[in-house]
């Protein structure tokens, strides 16, 4: 399975037409202990680099992007009870929601995990 990056530093990993999103182990080490999740309704449209939700850490709130658009078809609402599963977990069962992609050409413009870790790296 292929993983592809945002600047953003949320990950997607695709099945068929299916992404499922989260944020980076990166992300959730500079955010702290995450606190509280708000994610997108199911239903809902999402646009790439647009907001999709908000992570609450005890540093501080910063919105959650979706880097690829299309409908959201899935949520993790285990992190509604669990948060902290972003922090403990954040590639596994720390992601937030499932996306139905609306333009598959949108993963191309992501970075591999290469060109990730060199992006951090900075």
């Amino acid at each position: 399975m292929t993983i592809k990056y945002s600047e953003d530093h949320e990950w997607i990993t695709v099945e068929g037409d299916v992404g499922t999103i989260g944020i980076t182990d990166h992300a959730q080490s500079q955010l702290g202990d995450i606190v509280f999740v708000e994610l997108p309704e199911v239903g809902s449209s999402v646009e790439a680099g647009g907001d999709a939700g908000v992570v609450e850490s005890v540093k501080a709130a910063s919105d959650l992007f979706t880097p690829v658009s299309g409908e959201i078809v899935e949520v993790n609402g285990a992190l509604e009870a669990e948060p902290n599963l972003a922090n403990t977990d954040p590639m596994g069962d720390g992601w937030f929601f499932k996306v139905k992609l609306s333009d598959t050409a949108e993963l191309d413009g992501l970075m591999d995990e290469a060109g990730y870790k060199a992006f951090i790296a900075d």
